[in-house]
């Protein structure tokens, strides 16, 4: 049997991974290997790594789902394939380890579900920003309903699906699809300085953020307050505080194993 070439690279340097996708003929569209390959990756992020960036080959981060390799399924197929990007998007956001998503060109349609999975996400001039599904006679599958729409709100998105509403790097700055505006062909190199930022943090800190706030976002106020007090009570208890803490007092950088 011959195995399938990558699609997915991965680099690690130190403590950051680097994930890119590499299809740049298909601008990075998403197909089921890619799927496959990011579900390898972030259900075993190797021990150590402590921030990923995210990226894609050749200019684009994602044209979206690669519809040229789609095939007619029964909607009990269409749900098994949508149930495991949602599986997927689910092991990017809520693995333990930042993600940060360097991203330019097209970030369209599942390749902006991708990135609503990530932690942080930076844009470079010329990233186009879209969900073309609806004029293609398809509804999305990959978690845009839930992910994006915590973004963007569910009023933009409905409007942006119907009518395939393109937004540019800083439209999606102000929006929220992109938190940093990278200058031309700095989007990669921002990117790793925040990894690398991030990555000094606690790792308990960082797991924390990213398990509570996306969950305590969808409580009751109340509930929400209680998960936020455990939160708390567990990263105040612990070595990690005790060298902050350490380090506040004298006034350097703290150093978190």
């Amino acid at each position: 049997m011959i195995e399938e070439k990558s699609v997915v690279d991965v680099r690690i340097e130190g403590n950051i991974a680097h994930v890119q996708f590499n299809r740049p003929a298909k601008r990075n569209a998403v197909n089921d290997q890619t799927i496959s390959e990011l579900q390898g990756f972030f259900g075993a992020i190797p021990k150590g790594v402590r921030a990923v960036v995210l990226s894609g080959a050749g200019g684009h981060f994602s044209a979206g789902l690669d519809l040229s390799e789609q095939i007619r399924r029964d909607p009990q197929e269409v749900m098994r394939h949508s149930r495991n990007w949602h599986a997927v998007m689910g092991l990017v956001q809520f693995s333990g380890v930042p993600v940060v998503a360097a991203m330019s060109g097209a970030v369209m349609g599942g390749g902006l579900e991708i990135a609503a999975a990530c932690h942080v996400r930076v844009a470079e001039p010329g990233t186009l920003f879209r969900m073309p599904e609806g004029q293609r006679g398809i509804f999305v599958g990959g978690g845009a309903t839930v992910r994006l729409a915590a973004i963007i709100g569910a009023d933009r998105l409905t409007e942006m699906m119907l009518t395939g509403r393109t937004y540019s790097a800083e439209e999606g700055e102000r929006i929220g699809l992109a938190h940093y505006l990278a200058p031309a062909g700095g989007g990669l190199a921002r990117a790793q300085e925040l990894a690398g930022q991030i990555a000094q943090n606690s790792a308990t800190i960082n797991y924390l953020i990213i398990q509570s706030i996306a969950r305590i976002a969808k409580m009751s106020a109340e509930d929400g307050l209680y998960a936020e007090s455990l939160a708390a009570a567990l990263s105040q208890t612990g070595a990690d505080a005790d060298e902050g803490l350490r380090a506040f007092l004298e006034k350097r950088k703290p150093n978190f194993a």
